[in-house]
């Protein structure tokens, strides 16, 4: 019987929706026949994973401090295998810039953007007429190492440009400003490394103006649609194109692409999340039972892939 220490809580914004996720995979866990310990990760905490030693670590840690690369990092010095994408796409991935830069040098597609510093904004002198000829209204303001939809708003009037800013440089040194681009919400979750497994494409419909942090985690907040409402060709596009990011930024074991599909049936990344949600209204457990996988079979796919990396 392999031991599997499920880390979660951590330091950042998305504290509790870790110890949310980590709870359904420690009982998921120990459904699925594992012997399994759970341990809230902090920086008084983390010496008890070399004490523990235990044969795997399933990481449940959300945003900074656990899905940037820096617990693995911590990991692989320990020599301990861990779920997930390793440090280099962990660290990729939680920052949006790198992100796109990334993705736009694949060719792959994703919104026009600019990258505001902090240590650059001068409020007083700054003119957000700039932006709305840029990119138009409504446009999209998001810290650059932020999941979860955290400090992320869509502006849709002038006036509000400012304050959308300064709530993104209060949780992040530099943020991004995207274009809007109306459409379809869709996220498709992809497996492996070397042969990569698609599952459905999920369609979500939020109760609110898009699919922010409430909409993620709040009960009845959001509408998961499977089979999303596309057509073959444009499925079949959107399967290709997440499978070419998550291959392009070196994702391994599991990771959710998150898309827009555009009016005209054009598929945008929005990003990619390397250790997603694993909560009761996350989307991965939702996509792997369509495709008729269990939430502990799922984990146990996600603990193999781990041993075997």
């Amino acid at each position: 019987m392999k031991r599997v220490l499920v880390l979660m809580g951590g330091t950042s914004e998305e504290r509790e929706v870790s110890l949310r996720s980590g709870k359904a995979v420690y009982e998921g866990l120990r459904e699925a026949g594992y012997e399994v310990e759970a341990l809230d990760f902090t920086p008084e905490t983390m010496h008890r994973i070399k004490e523990i030693s235990p044969d795997v670590v399933f990481i449940t840690l959300h945003g900074r401090n656990g899905e940037d690369g820096t617990v693995q990092g911590y990991l692989e010095l320990l020599g301990i295998p861990y779920t997930g994408s390793g440090v280099l796409a962990s660290a990729v991935c939680m920052n949006k810039v790198m992100t796109k830069k990334l993705l736009g040098f694949e060719g792959l597609p994703n919104a026009d953007f600019l990258v505001m510093k902090k240590r650059q904004f001068k409020k007083d002198l700054f003119d957000p007429a700039l932006l709305v000829e840029n990119f138009g209204l409504p446009l999209v303001v998001k810290p650059v190492t932020q999941g979860s939809s955290v400090g992320t708003s869509i502006v849709r009037e002038a006036n509000d440009i400012l304050l959308a800013l300064e709530m993104a440089f209060s949780l992040d040194e530099e943020i991004l400003v995207e274009k809007f681009i109306a459409g379809a919400e869709l996220t498709v979750t992809v497996l492996g490394k070397e042969r990569l497994n698609v599952l459905p494409v999920i369609e979500i419909v939020p109760r609110n103006e898009y699919y922010d942090y409430e909409s993620k985690y709040m009960p009845g907040m959001s509408d998961h649609i499977i089979p999303a409402r596309i057509s073959e060709q444009e499925r079949e596009k959107v399967e290709e194109i997440s499978r070419k990011a998550y291959e392009a930024v070196g994702c391994r074991g599991y990771a959710r692409v998150d898309l827009i599909l555009d009016r005209e049936g054009n598929p945008y990344i929005l990003e990619i999340n390397t250790l997603p949600g694993m909560t009761g209204t996350s989307l991965v457990p939702d996509a792997a039972r369509a495709a008729g996988i269990s939430f502990p079979e799922l984990l146990e796919l996600f603990v193999k892939m781990a041993l075997e990396n």
